[in-house]
């Protein structure tokens, strides 16, 4: 898990390169995700047993997945081609928060003091991180910020998709559909043209790069990883990406952050962290009464 997280984290700064050198957000998405759908379908070959393909419940929530991994993917790009590679991470680590909303609404999860509390001081977190109490503070665009907290949405999204679905089949097959899902919906929102001009340019090894830790081997990692790690480790574990995102950002983009905003992402990546080790928590004991 560890190493998927710190995958995720230099996923980040890859695009932010690419970005930066004119491509479109939605192709380096693509791309990703295209070689991903190849690394899981290998790993469905090599261990086909229940896979659940046979079963519709598992292609709808798949699907789901999918479409909130290519929402993720795509508006996180865009999120750091419109800002920075640290914002845009951080931001994307408010996932959570989302989910929280979605199941309260739903009663999925029961309302407490505590993670109203949290929820709060996320979003005290993200004003100061955004900068939107003053206009253009850090260089922070509203497009940044908006991209930054879909892509939180879209991975929200995701969460729940792959939840269900794992109730019907094994994660590679569920992952295969997603990432198929996701290669369908981005090769149609792309730049065609630059599509097509990734297979010729020399910046090809970075779209591999990308590809291969961004969701070929991270994902494979991710799931094997939760599998063998107890959730309170896995959520203090995952604040490696992002960390590992902010500091690939200042040392290689040579991106800056005001102390407001330090502040404001210490404070999301501090309350994001404890609320998922209580969460998680909570989830054990009650398994266990």
């Amino acid at each position: 898990m560890a190493l998927a997280a710190l995958f995720w984290g230099l996923t980040g700064g890859i695009a932010g390169i690419l970005t930066a050198d004119g491509w479109d957000p939605v192709v380096v998405s693509f791309y990703r995700g295209l070689i991903g759908l190849i690394f899981v379908l290998v790993w469905l070959a090599l261990r086909p047993i229940r896979s659940g393909l046979a079963n519709r419940r598992l292609w709808f929530w798949s699907a789901i997945a999918g479409v909130g991994v290519a929402g993720n993917f795509a508006f996180y790009f865009v999120s750091i081609a419109e800002g920075s590679v640290a914002v845009a991470a951080t931001l994307m680590y408010c996932a959570p928060v989302f989910v929280y909303l979605v199941s309260f609404t739903l009663k999925l999860e029961r309302p407490t003091l505590f993670k109203w509390t949290a929820i709060a001081i996320v979003m005290l977190g993200i004003v100061l991180l955004t900068g939107i109490y003053e206009m253009g503070a850090g260089d922070v665009t509203l497009i940044a910020a908006g991209a930054g907290l879909l892509s939180g949405l879209f991975y929200a999204l995701f969460i729940f998709g792959f939840k269900y679905a794992a109730q019907h089949g094994s994660p590679q097959a569920i992952l295969v559909i997603a990432f198929a899902v996701l290669a369908t919906i981005l090769i149609f929102m792309g730049d065609a043209n630059q599509t097509a001009a990734v297979l010729a340019t020399p910046s090809w090894p970075l779209f591999v790069v990308l590809g291969v830790l961004g969701a070929g081997l991270s994902f494979i990692f991710y799931i094997v990883g939760l599998n063998n790690t107890a959730p309170t480790v896995a959520s203090i574990v995952a604040m490696i990406e992002p960390a590992t995102a902010s500091l690939f950002g200042v040392a290689i983009l040579n991106e800056s952050l005001t102390v407001l905003q330090i502040f404001g992402m210490g404070l999301i990546l501090i309350t994001m962290t404890a609320l998922s080790v209580k969460s998680n928590t909570e989830r054990a004991q009650s398994f266990s009464d």
